[in-house]
């Protein structure tokens, strides 16, 4: 049995399952988890929930951005946007059963010494409070105020995470932190709009994964701690270090769909219309 995990879909069926033949998948004999935004910007949203959802037990799909925003629309009444092409799941004769379904994936999945995580974790968590806040927030889309919660959960405020923070904004944070993060200020503070490269990051700014102390690196009492893998932050691309595997090679920008199995850390990429790798 090998567990593969695959980086943002956006739509992209074909590429879909031509990096999971690529990886040699075999839905009753291995694992795929996927790092979210499974929907928008690509031409089958409809065609990848269904696909991934018939895959049953076999896969596992943490949600982003894009993935709550269509749940958004079509539980809370929320606006499409111009650039959303997920119609075709609105749309859809099983429309009910696809949104029920979305809306029971988790936020954080662990995969041994890894946590998925669609774009990333705070740095003052510890991996077991990332996994704990994680819960919170799946506990409340699956609870009775869930169309409250997809209400409430756009805008930008709290930029910073704190423990006491209660209600909807502790719950509205802990969304942007898993499902929008990208940099952080100096001063620590969420910073939404940069959507450029990493060497390209300004004074001033860092990484997520690079602000230090990095909790859910070092978790516990021996050095160790867990590996992110996300997804979210396509300009970053592929990225492999000890504390973050980065995989949105933005196939729906006309690049590549990545997948990684973890067994031997092997990289399969599907470029936008053939294989690639």
């Amino acid at each position: 049995m090998s567990t593969i995990v695959v980086g943002d879909v956006h739509g992209c069926l074909e590429e879909l399952e031509a990096v999971l033949q690529r990886a040699d998948f075999c839905r009753w004999r291995d694992r795929v988890v996927f790092v979210g935004d499974l929907v928008n910007g690509g031409p089958d949203s409809l065609g990848v929930i269904r696909f991934v959802k018939g895959l049953g037990e076999s896969a596992e799909v943490v949600l982003g951005n894009h993935d709550l925003h269509m749940l958004a629309v079509y539980y809370a009444g929320r606006e499409r946007r111009g650039k959303d092409t997920f119609g075709d799941v609105l749309e859809a004769e099983d429309v009910g059963e696809l949104m029920a379904w979305m809306r029971q994936r988790p936020l954080v999945v662990r995969e041994g010494t890894n946590l998925v995580v669609h774009a990333g974790l705070w740095p003052g968590w510890s991996a077991a409070q990332a996994e704990g806040v994680a819960r919170e927030v799946e506990l409340a889309l699956r609870g009775p105020d869930y169309r409250e919660l997809f209400e409430a959960m756009y805008g930008n405020e709290p930029r910073r995470w704190r423990d006491e923070l209660e209600g909807w904004e502790r719950l509205r944070v802990a969304i942007n932190i898993m499902t929008r993060m990208r940099v952080l200020e100096a001063d620590g503070r969420l910073e939404f709009d940069y959507k450029s490269t990493y060497e390209a990051i300004g004074e001033g700014q860092h990484a997520w994964f690079d602000v230090e102390p990095a909790r859910w690196a070092i978790d516990g009492p021996e050095p160790g701690g867990v590996r992110v893998i996300c997804g979210h932050w396509s300009a970053l691309g592929y990225m492999k270090t000890p504390r973050v595997l980065a995989l949105d090679t933005g196939c729906v920008w006309g690049r590549a769909l990545s997948a990684v199995r973890l067994d031997d850390g092997h990289l399969f990429q599907v470029e936008r219309g053939g294989p690639v790798g």
